[in-house]
């Protein structure tokens, strides 16, 4: 698969353009990495990203499993919640909207730590963190997934299969990767992860 930046961005427009959720995507990744640097939000507003770890397969993610795992999410004392979101933003940084922020430098950041923190809790794993680090630092995390993963394979950037659940190592191996793909391409974390999702169906069948 080709993963130039002219095939990028068209990917990340054509998601733009036929993805049901990119409205509200949108939305949470200007509002969230503000929203979660200061104190004034409330239990759903970190709820939401676990139901969009999973909702946005549109019905294809099981139902039993999800809904295990939104409930075991609700289940956490709230402080916990406040406790395990304080370290992750201390550790990968409130970057503020795509738009108007570019890249931290990797000194300044700890991904381990804010995966320590947010795999603490309930019903998330590494992949459902990946994905608070996502609209924690929208330029600068691509959320892991078996979609994203495949095309990264595809493409020659990852080896092997999707872990399936990754580990903190594996989600070190796919963001080195991410990151790769950016530096050469010159896109953000966002468009990168916009146009790995919209790509899956293009992926060889017999792609890792």
């Amino acid at each position: 698969m080709d993963l130039s930046e002219s095939t990028i961005r068209d990917r990340a427009r054509e998601y733009a353009e036929a993805e049901p959720l990119y409205d509200v995507e949108r939305q949470h990744v200007e509002t969230v990495p503000m929203t979660f640097a200061g104190d004034e939000y409330g239990r759903r507003d970190a709820q939401w990203i676990v139901r969009w770890y999973f909702r946005r397969y549109l019905g294809e993610y099981p139902d039993r499993v999800r809904r295990e795992r939104e409930e075991a999410f609700r289940d956490n004392a709230f402080d916990d919640v406040i406790d395990a979101l304080d370290a992750a933003v201390d550790a990968v940084g409130a970057m503020g909207a795509v738009e108007a922020v570019g890249t931290q430098h990797d000194d300044e950041l700890d991904v381990d730590a804010a995966l320590d923190a947010l795999t603490a809790l309930d019903g998330v794993d590494v992949a459902v963190a990946s994905g608070f680090c996502q609209f924690l630092a929208p330029s600068r995390f691509v959320a892991i997934d078996r979609r994203t993963w495949t095309v990264l394979a595809a493409a020659g950037e990852l080896d092997g299969d999707y872990p399936d659940p990754p580990s903190a190592a594996d989600y070190r191996r796919f963001d080195d990767a991410c990151r790769a793909v950016m530096d050469r391409t010159g896109v953000d974390a966002w468009t990168l992860y916009r146009a790995l999702w919209r790509s899956f169906s293009d992926a060889p069948a017999d792609a890792p």
